[in-house]
């Protein structure tokens, strides 16, 4: 096996619940933060209690108006670019010469079908 290639192991690593209860057990990490565990969990204990899922909304929130924002740049960005374009257009057309109108074909005359 090769040496030193695995992570620090912390025999007494602390998990610490927002609700107060502190487990000690083995973990890479020496401290972790939990928001619910097996004290508080309303299927564990029985009893209905609403778990705080605001920070869920509000990080929802946060990433759908950033998409918004991102969105109304592109939008912009894209009108922007069609200004510039048709602005340039109007510039060439001004300086060129038009160009040419392809010739017609001369209309081919159709003949009666013979009769017998």
């Amino acid at each position: 096996m090769k040496k030193d290639i695995h992570p620090k192991y912390y025999p007494e690593a602390k998990i610490i619940c927002a609700c107060g209860n502190i487990i000690v057990t083995g973990s890479t990490r020496p401290e972790m933060k939990v928001e619910v565990c097996s004290a508080c969990h309303p299927f564990y204990t029985g009893k209905k209690r609403l778990v705080d899922a605001t920070g869920q909304l509000d990080r929802f929130k946060k990433r759908f108006e950033k998409s918004e924002k991102i969105k109304a740049e592109k939008v912009k960005r894209a009108e922007d670019a069609k200004k510039k374009s048709k602005a340039a257009k109007a510039g060439k057309a001004k300086t060129e010469k038009p160009a040419k109108t392809p010739k017609k074909k001369p209309a081919v005359k159709k003949t009666p079908p013979k009769k017998k």
